[in-house]
């Protein structure tokens, strides 16, 4: 069993990312731009980045570990920044200069890393059938 190990590294920042938002969102907040504490539905919308990129990146990270086919994972990963890019375009009249910057580059980062790493050709896929002695 080989382990993907660009799979491992891109799950393990996915994975530390969605995790210093549940730890700690109004820091995790500040690293991607924002100066200000989020109130409200802002700290929902934090709370759930958070879940979603813990659940991607450690289960990028499970799928690289164990020698599986992690393209299925580095698609849910580009398409979770898709959606986050999406979002922020349509605010993106409402954001501080740094917020446009860092986060929706991210996104744009992550789409790009998503599609490469769905694109790419399987490290190691268990088989399925057994030879025939």
């Amino acid at each position: 069993m080989s382990i993907d190990r660009a799979a491992l590294v891109v799950g393990g920042i996915r994975l530390a990312s969605g995790l210093s938002f549940l730890v700690d969102p109004v820091r995790a907040n500040r690293w991607w731009g924002d100066p200000e504490e989020p109130v409200g539905g802002a700290r929902l919308l934090l709370s759930s980045m958070g879940y979603r990129d813990a659940l991607i990146g450690g289960l990028l990270t499970a799928a690289a570990m164990r020698g599986r086919d992690t393209r299925g994972w580095f698609l849910a990963s580009g398409g979770a920044d898709a959606a986050d890019l999406l979002g922020g375009l349509k605010a993106h009249h409402q954001m501080r200069r740094s917020q446009q910057v860092i986060g929706l580059g991210g996104a744009v980062v992550g789409i790009g890393v998503g599609l490469w790493g769905a694109a790419r050709r399987p490290v190691s896929v268990p088989s399925t059938v057994e030879p025939c002695a």
